[in-house]
């Protein structure tokens, strides 16, 4: 049991795991992990999808012998369900979601329906930027130090489909708000919050407050054995943790030189050090496989919990020396004509593409665009000023980036296609210069995904 959960939603989810029905809302990676835990701990699946299972899914479910639907929901099946575990891409506001909750049938995330069947360590990340990165670094540190470990949530594998396969002693999990908006008891023995800025505003009623509430549900079962690390620079996290309503142990990180915190910097070292420690990990930002002040965060995040899992300071030391980095996340690609092309496709807001712009050295070539989801560009312009010579939108609709940024630099062209972006750069960068894929906003008006533009872009570049 996570040890800061209720009584009553212990009681509650033990009476839940004694099976039935069990009905699976989606069926992407999280569904199909679901359903296939579900049925290995003796529930009745169903799978249903309102539009078409992708065919690798569909071989598991037709393998595994899960009842499933595509094109459409049965409402009377479904209606009927014990349990039902929906996909973290399916809004709480469609109707059949909302049915089943005047049912009065529970509706719960494949996170919190795995983690009633996995008596692992969990350690849990979240946050609007980071998160992806911070996981496989944690996960890097840990497997390299010596710990069996998997990696799944947010991030490649499911969790459901991971524990109904192995088992592992710790689990390295990254979780999005909407996995956390369906948790009943949920509660990671570690929880790391990497940073709280506007972001998926359209899930939340474009409330601010809703979505911060939804990521700071990563803490509310967790206990006083647990800890929470967080940025201590950032201003939401911040002025929510001085408000003491949280039970975990509270261990904050900052790029300022301050000691009472658990991580810090001293000039250019980053030092980690727990309560019962009598000497800092230090560790030069030379040494750091991965560049800018962002990933500062991120490592001193995932050595944290290194350390509070026991790894040795030398493993970590080596460990963080040598990892490579999230794919589509600033991920270098390659230099042509002394030109470096950087794939950050996974920027989908505008606090990642600030990041991006920010860890910038040369003069930039941006391409940016897609689905905007109510961004406020203003942050971005200081370093649009600054550092980018010329903007080629990608998108259906440029409008708001041509408003937002139209005066701010020299030179600004729309594009709608990936190839298409990718030869202006060229013609446009010059010796010494970057081009820079960081979008500040969702893929899916040209693109299957974040993944798919990142892959895109790489591949266009590869044909220059």
């Amino acid at each position: 049991m996570a040890a800061g959960r209720k009584p009553d939603t212990a009681r509650r989810i033990d009476a839940l795991r004694q099976g039935g029905l069990l009905v699976v809302l989606g069926s992407g990676e999280s569904g199909v992990g679901a359903a296939v835990l579900g049925q290995k701990k003796g529930f009745e699946v169903f799978v249903s999808d309102k539009g078409a299972i992708a065919e690798k899914y569909k071989d598991v479910l037709i393998q595994t012998g899960i009842d499933w639907e595509e094109g459409g929901h049965s409402e009377g099946r479904i209606l009927g369900a014990d349990l039902c575990v929906k996909s973290p891409g399916i809004p709480d506001g469609v109707p059949i979601v909302r049915q089943l909750v005047e049912e009065g049938i529970p509706v719960i995330s494949e996170i919190e329906f795995a983690s009633w069947y996995c008596g692992a360590t969990l350690i849990a990340i979240t946050g609007s930027n980071g998160k992806t990165t911070t996981a496989m670094l944690t996960y890097h540190l840990l497997r390299e130090g010596g710990l069996d470990v998997g990696l799944a949530g947010n991030i490649g594998d499911s969790f459901a489909g991971m524990v109904a396969r192995e088992t592992h002693a710790y689990y390295v999990l990254e979780v999005s708000s909407f996995q956390l908006d369906g948790i009943l008891g949920f509660g990671p023995h570690i929880a790391v919050i990497t940073n709280i800025t506007p972001d998926h505003l359209d899930r939340y009623g474009y409330k601010m407050e809703n979505y911060i509430r939804s990521k700071l549900r990563i803490t509310e079962n967790q206990g006083p054995e647990d800890f929470l690390l967080f940025d201590r620079d950032d201003p939401v996290l911040s002025g929510e943790m001085v408000q003491g309503r949280f039970a975990a142990q509270l261990l904050p990180l900052t790029l300022e030189e301050d000691p009472s915190a658990t991580g810090w910097m001293e000039q250019n070292e980053l030092r980690i050090q727990l309560n019962n420690e009598k000497s800092p990990l230090k560790m030069s930002t030379d040494s750091l496989a991965l560049e800018g002040r962002h990933n500062i965060k991120n490592t001193m995040a995932a050595a944290t919990v290194a350390r509070l899992v026991g790894i040795r300071k030398e493993s970590i030391r080596e460990s963080v020396a040598n990892f490579q980095g999230a794919p589509h996340r600033l991920e270098k690609v390659l230099k042509i004509h002394h030109v470096q092309y950087i794939n950050d496709s996974k920027a989908t807001n505008v606090n990642a593409t600030f990041y991006a712009l920010d860890s910038m050295s040369a003069p930039t070539v941006w391409i940016v665009g897609g689905v905007d989801k109510g961004n406020d560009y203003k942050p971005l312009m200081p370093l649009v000023r600054e550092k980018v010579k010329a903007i080629i939108c990608l998108g259906t609709d440029n409008s708001r980036i041509v408003d937002a940024f139209g005066n701010a630099v020299d030179l600004l062209v729309e594009t709608y296609a990936m190839s298409e972006a990718v030869k202006v750069a060229y013609k446009i960068a010059e010796r010494g210069d970057t081009v820079l894929l960081s979008p500040a906003c969702a893929s899916f008006d040209l693109f299957k995904n974040y993944e798919d533009r990142g892959n895109q872009f790489k591949e266009a570049v590869k044909a220059l």
